[in-house]
């Protein structure tokens, strides 16, 4: 270790022996992620230096952020996989093509960034197999945004794995490029050194005659900073250590200590700071293209010996400064003629197809006044980058582009393009100030239109739901003469902005100004064609909305039958199954209703849309719930918290509630609705309001707090067109009315819940309106409606409707003084809510069966009640048949994880192997082993 690593170190045995450990447990299996976090030249860089020095017999990975390239996609996680690439070769196929996608070396539509964080996740894994791995990333808030996505997604799902990373993050006091990336990983603060120590630091680098003053003033400025106790005594003269003459120089520590740098490259050669200009501009750290830009610079080789003499560079395998604020000093100390000359060697010097993209950006830097030729080769450069590299990356490309761009109207299309690239990328704040760039141009009617478009996605991103259904709609509107299929997809967007808003939507803004808006359309092809099933769809929305059940459902059903029946692109079918999925629950279309969910769901997966696969896998929820598998919807609950896990995001608050509501846990449902209300109402989402008080109406019921339900049904019916939820509000507020002995109050609920069972003509639909007829019925006519109900529901999947007409049916029949007949109904009853889970109309049916006289056993768990959610699943997939590496990519888990959750698996239940699982648990049901899944 040199001298001045030495100095650095003083002080920090705490965080060496920390590194230390962390070494020690990842080679023994134990996956371990740290942030250091400190200021700028407080040790970071130095601990990083003791930790690669430490690890020997890992494979280490090195790369450091550069704030000018934050905006290059995959830059630096293609540093980070450089030397483990070999091992690319042994990914699945899909997770191979995506990684060489994302690097360049293949072309192809671009892949989704956490389809390339599981290709690494397993690129690791397979290194680590043979090899312990330490991946170290210096400057880590000016990662780009995709690789830090990728690199913290990777690090939220090892396990179990020989794996170590250490990410370090300057804490400046100012919102970085990554926001709040890092914050999800455990934390390594560093600090200041003790006053002794840094007392100590201080000494050991000045040398002679040292006044007490500015010795004191150095170590208050300074503050504990190791770098700033180096660098500091350098600005001075030698007079000033002997005689406290100290002139007092103004800013924050990192610039003065940035100052520093650059007075010290003053006194280098021309040709040695030009070197280093060069090799600050270029963030790959590429040695071999440094010198060939070098070369093209006429710089002698020589010119590097001064700046590697003093420290200040190294040159081998890659090119690193001695210090991160080494680099961005020399950068900010040169002029822009110098900066521009550098990015137009590094232009020049890049060869190879592999580096267009690279050469194209050092070019656009290097533009020093208006350019259409760069700017259209940055254009270009910004449709390739969006097919491998991401939003991002061709976001940067066109507001470049832009930048150069002559002509005012194309400078406005490029501005346009450049907004909708970084609303894609998640910035909303420069998404909207390009858009006010583009505005101020000259645009045509149709990107006028797309830009007022924009601005309403915009807001709808921002502020989920308050303004952008208004805003939707009014695009919607003006696209209507000038792109009729984009003018419909707007209309929906909007329809579905409304629908998350509901109750909280604006006024003119609500659902049924969007119908109305949707139905007084006229399409420029209308007429000419047989409509399509999502025109179809989005007429029959509006249509039930505007106009009522009996004059939507028809279109809806036509629209429903079409969307099953006709093929789709997968970018439509991400678009329309959600909302026909929603429509088909509404109407009671249970066939319809599993199969557009099923299809949902794996077309999601298959396609790796990560933003669509939580909202697809929490519908597909409900449906697991109503059929009654509540392993199955529960493993679904599981694999969508890894999913939002995995890509930052929460679980949505109204699935935990609706699960733990499920399961009788009315404490933390409670929990739930409290911690998350303000939140929700805040950001505009009445759905969330409409889900929790429908599932607290059934929750009331279930456990016989008929005045509590009819309260909670009472408000939700209050909002009739919450799509999916409103119907069957009904059925809830009507039982609980009877119950307090009010069915007056539930005559108009049975009213409408007969207008949508009339003209829907489903069995789902008809029956519970039968079970409704029943309940206000009198005794000579309520069994003839308690047997359709049966006989309805028992001919659909929608097992929980049945139950609960079995229940009533049963509870009446017990009422009436037929004991026996009130068992033949209620024990299937009592079987199915206990294999779902559903305690509180478990507990109401064992009461009724003992007043029957029937002797009731108390339910009995199993030892499967040891698994947590994640190992249960992981049991029932691999009962299923699946691979540990099918499993690991549907949990996003690395396969020697998997592995090692099911040796815990096989512990906890006394079993050796596979084949002993699926001994105990059954052939691919959810069995005895699965027990847990409804604790």
């Amino acid at each position: 270790m040199s001298i001045e690593a030495s100095r650095a170190l003083r002080g920090r045995r705490d965080e060496c022996a920390e590194l230390d450990r962390l070494l020690a447990s990842a080679a023994s299996g134990n996956s371990e992620v740290l942030v250091l976090r400190g200021e700028a030249g407080v040790g970071k860089s130095a601990l990083l230096g003791y930790l690669a020095q430490r690890a020997n017999g890992f494979v280490i990975s090195r790369a450091t952020g550069v704030e000018s390239e934050v905006d290059l996609s995959f830059a630096i996680l293609q540093q980070v996989c450089t030397p483990f690439l070999d091992a690319a070769p042994h990914l699945p196929e899909p997770q191979r093509h995506a990684l060489d996608t994302a690097f360049g070396s293949r072309g192809g539509e671009r892949p989704d960034r956490f389809l390339v964080g599981l290709a690494v996740l397993g690129l690791f894994a397979e290194v680590a197999e043979t090899t312990p791995v330490l991946c170290i990333l210096d400057d880590a808030q000016w990662i780009d945004t995709v690789s830090a996505q990728v690199l913290t997604f990777v690090s939220r799902r090892l396990a179990a794995e020989r794996i170590a990373i250490v990410f370090a993050v300057r804490d400046s006091g100012i919102p970085s490029a990554q926001g709040d990336a890092f914050d999800a990983i455990p934390a390594l603060g560093v600090h200041g050194l003790a006053e002794e120590d840094a007392a100590d630091l201080l000494d050991s680098v000045v040398a002679g005659p040292f006044d007490q003053r500015v010795r004191s003033r150095i170590l208050a400025e300074a503050r504990g900073n190791p770098l700033a106790l180096v660098e500091l005594p350098l600005e001075l003269d030698r007079p000033e250590f002997g005689f406290g003459i100290v002139a007092v120089e103004r800013g924050s520590l990192s610039s003065r200590i940035e100052s520093g740098f650059a007075r010290r490259m003053e006194e280098l050669p021309a040709a040695t700071r030009e070197l280093l200009l060069i090799a600050a501009a270029e963030p790959m750290g590429d040695v071999t293209l440094l010198w060939r830009a070098a070369t093209l610079a006429a710089i002698p080789v020589a010119a590097a010996e001064p700046a590697q003499d003093a420290g200040l560079l190294e040159l081998g395998g890659q090119v690193r400064f001695r210090h991160p604020l080494m680099r961005s000093a020399v950068y900010r100390a040169a002029t822009e003629r110098d900066r521009r000359k550098a990015h137009q060697v590094l232009a020049e010097a890049m060869i190879g197809d592999a580096n267009a993209d690279c050469r194209v950006w050092h070019q656009g830097v290097a533009a020093s006044g208006l350019d259409e030729d760069v700017a259209a080769d940055l254009e270009l450069a910004a449709e390739r980058a969006q097919s491998h590299a991401g939003w991002a990356s061709a976001a940067a490309f066109l507001e470049r582009s832009m930048e150069l761009t002559p002509d005012p109207g194309r400078r406005a299309r490029r501005a346009l393009a450049a907004a909708s690239a970084r609303l894609q990328a998640g910035s909303t704040d420069r998404a909207h100030a390009m858009l006010a760039l583009a505005r101020t141009g000259p645009l045509s009617d149709l990107d006028d239109a797309r830009a007022q478009l924009l601005g309403a996605q915009i807001s709808f991103a921002s502020t989920r739901g308050r303004e952008a259904p208004s805003l939707l709609l009014l695009a919607a509107k003006r696209l209507e003469p000038l792109n009729a299929p984009l003018a419909r997809a707007t209309y929906l967007d909007a329809f579905t902005a409304a629908l998350f808003a509901g109750r909280l939507a604006d006024v003119g803004a609500a659902l049924d100004d969007v119908a109305r808006a949707i139905i007084d359309a006229r399409w420029n092809d209308s007429g000419r064609r047989r409509p399509s099933a999502s025109e179809l769809l989005l007429d029959g929305l509006a249509t039930l909305v505007e106009q009522g059940y009996a004059a939507g459902v028809p279109i809806l059903r036509r629209a429903l039958d079409a969307m099953r029946s006709e093929p789709f692109s997968d970018e439509d079918a991400l678009r329309w199954l959600w909302p026909a999925a929603r429509a088909a629950r509404a109407l009671g279309d249970d066939l319809s209703w599993l199969e557009l969910t099923d299809r949902q769901v794996e077309l999601a997966r298959r396609t790796g849309a990560l933003a669509m696969l939580p909202i697809a896998l929490m519908e597909r929820v409900s449906v697991e719930l109503f059929t009654g598998d509540l392993a199955a919807a529960l493993a679904l609950a599981v694999e969508a918290e890894a999913v939002t896990t995995a890509t930052g995001n929460e679980l949505s608050p109204h699935i935990a509630f609706l699960l733990a509501a499920w399961r009788g846990n009315e404490r933390e449902a409670r929990a739930l609705i409290d911690a998350s209300r303000s939140d929700v109402t805040a950001r505009g989402e009445g759905i969330w309001l409409m889900g929790t008080e429908l599932t607290s109406s059934v929750f009331l019921n279930s456990y016989g707090r008929y005045e509590e339900a009819l309260a909670a049904a009472e408000r939700a019916a209050e909002h009739p067109f919450e799509l999916g939820l409103s119907t069957w509000v009904y059925p809830e507020l009507i039982e609980a009315a009877v119950r307090v002995d009010q069915a007056d109050r539930a005559i108009p609920a049975v009213d409408h819940l007969a207008e949508i069972a009339d003209v829907s003509a489903s069995d789902w639909s008809l029956g519970v309106l039968a079970r409704c007829r029943a309940l206000l019925a009198g005794d000579d006519a309520a069994e003839a409606w308690y047997r359709e109900s049966t006989d309805r529901l028992g001919r659909t999947r929608i097992r929980m409707a049945l139950a609960r007409t079995q229940l009533l049916y049963g509870e009446w029949l017990r009422r009436t003084g037929r004991r026996v007949d009130a068992r033949e109904q209620l024990r299937p009853a009592l079987e199915f809510f206990t294999e779902a889970g559903m305690e509180g109309f478990a507990d109401r049916t064992r009461r009724e069966l003992a007043a029957t006289g029937e002797t009731v056993r108390a339910r009995r768990f199993d030892t499967a009640n040891e698994l947590t959610a994640q190992e249960a699943l992981i049991a029932r997939l691999a009962v299923e048949g699946r691979s540990n590496p099918e499993i690991g990519a549907q949990l996003f888990i690395s396969p020697r994880t998997v592995e090692w959750h099911l040796g815990k698996v096989f512990t906890k239940l006394g079993v050796e192997s596979r084949k002993g699982l699926r001994a105990m648990l059954g052939q691919g049901g959810p069995g005895l082993g699965f027990a847990a899944l409804s604790g």
